[in-house]
């Protein structure tokens, strides 16, 4: 059975910085691609940012760019987002999910067949 467990979000000013991890097991972590997103209230659940089974390749969602980094430790089967110079308009609750269509596009959130419960982030002015 796959599990994913997201941790390290909370509530932070703005500017301030967070590492969210989340802890994987029940499937061959290295074999997969992992993906963050996001959902704020009332909106669709977004992407984030993307790493590819190996670490090599990443990609960031523009409103993140430049203030985010993924990334992941496939000995311990984890992935994380740090995310630093946060803005009010990042809170929404963060979820990791597991890309299992090798074919999907790495933005779509359909692409993805295994997803955590979420960890709240919330950014105050």
């Amino acid at each position: 059975q796959v599990q994913l467990v997201e941790s390290g979000g909370g509530l932070v000013q703005a500017g301030g910085s967070l590492r969210l991890s989340c802890a994987t097991s029940g499937h061959s972590f290295s074999s997969y691609d992992m993906g963050w997103f996001r959902q704020a209230p009332g909106k669709e659940r977004e992407f984030v940012a993307y790493i590819s089974w190996s670490g090599g390749i990443t990609y960031y969602a523009d409103s993140v760019k430049g203030r985010s980094s993924i990334s992941r430790d496939n000995a311990k089967s984890l992935v994380y987002l740090q995310m630093n110079s946060l803005k009010p308009e990042d809170t929404a609750v963060y979820y990791c999910a597991v890309k299992t269509i090798s074919g999907s596009y790495y933005r779509d959130v359909a692409g993805y067949g295994y997803w955590g419960q979420g960890t709240q982030v919330t950014v105050s002015s």
